[in-house]
């Protein structure tokens, strides 16, 4: 028996040892479906992208604020990338970028490349090489660019197309959108695990001299798609919020009660963002639905009263309200 148990125990750690020997991916194809887009109305640009392939978002998107936006993928150069948008940002067009990434691309693979570039202009490339893993191909509009490899077939990036400008919305929603229908019509035919988004545009992004308005990714998941958008409600209604207190600070109330308003939309159950609407919603002379907004955080947050004080002793504009007696006898009528 103990012969036995031996080599049992040799034959474990030899296939361990084989198995150790063997690379996790032994390709490095970035079969995808991505769309890459402008906005000419606000001058964002952006990438939406999904693949049955860990973490797509750390390869695929590449973007700078005024410069453009690149999705590089399929037998993929990842340099693609940074070397696009320093090509840009020197001048050339997406198509003149594009023949240049081709003409001086001496990594093996080439023939299997694929990339769409939108450059601040307007400009708009797609290619695909004929040797990408099938089906693989692309279409553009105006303003975006779809394209797949290992997909169900050429309905995914039409129905993308179709999607990206049947919404009417901010880009993050027409992004996300397309990347929906684009699974909805089969998508990478080999499954999902990952999807990212990335949006740039000039000093956009939260806090103070930030160029990313937004930069999500979902690395590894059964239903990327359905934990992307969880995301993208959080990272909205975060925007939206800091977009409310900027404006709040320049002076622009109506503006920032508006942007307070879309952060509760994507974030109902968040009682920071009822209360930021409530205050915003006092300041431009709507109590009743102050004392409402109000309320709602209470209830979805038991330390709301620490939450208040908090609140007003940060941003001296919400001030006025300690001296209205009556309203906030409504809103504490057990006392402060």
């Amino acid at each position: 028996m103990q012969r036995f148990r031996l080599i049992l125990a040799v034959i474990f750690l030899s296939n361990a040892w084989c198995a150790a020997k063997q690379p996790v991916v032994a390709y490095n194809t970035v079969s995808t479906f991505s769309i890459v887009a402008r906005d000419p109305a606000t001058g964002q640009m952006g990438i939406a992208v999904a693949s049955r392939y860990f973490s797509v978002g750390s390869v695929v998107p590449w973007a700078e604020a005024e410069v453009g936006a690149v999705a590089t993928q399929a037998d993929v150069n990842v340099g693609y990338g940074p070397k696009a948008l320093a090509l840009l940002r020197q001048g050339l067009t997406a198509q003149e970028v594009a023949d240049r990434l081709l003409a001086e691309d001496t990594f093996p693979g080439k023939d299997g490349r694929q990339f769409a570039i939108v450059d601040a202009k307007g400009n708009v490339v797609t290619y695909t090489a004929p040797n990408a893993p099938n089906w693989a191909g692309g279409q553009k509009g105006a303003t975006w660019a779809a394209q797949g490899n290992i997909l169900a077939g050429p309905q995914v990036p039409e129905a993308m197309g179709k999607a990206f400008d049947a919404t009417k919305s901010e880009l993050a929603e027409k992004l996300f959108a397309a990347l929906k229908a684009g699974d909805a019509a089969g998508g990478d035919k080999r499954g999902r695990q990952s999807a990212s988004m990335l949006i740039v545009c000039k000093q956009c992004g939260r806090n103070t001299n930030n160029d990313r308005y937004l930069y999500i990714n979902v690395d590894d998941s059964a239903d990327p798609f359905t934990e992307l958008r969880r995301l993208l409600n959080t990272a909205l209604a975060y925007n939206y919020g800091d977009s409310a207190y900027k404006l709040l600070g320049a002076k622009k109330l109506s503006e920032a009660r508006q942007a307070a308003e879309s952060a509760v939309q994507y974030s109902p159950n968040n009682s920071d963002s009822h209360l930021d609407l409530g205050f915003l919603d006092y300041l431009t002379g709507n109590k009743a639905a102050a004392l409402q907004e109000f309320q709602t955080a209470k209830k979805l947050d038991p330390n709301f009263r620490k939450q208040w004080d908090a609140e007003i002793d940060y941003e001296k504009e919400f001030a006025p309200v300690l001296q209205d007696k009556e309203f906030l006898k409504q809103l504490f009528p057990e006392g402060r």
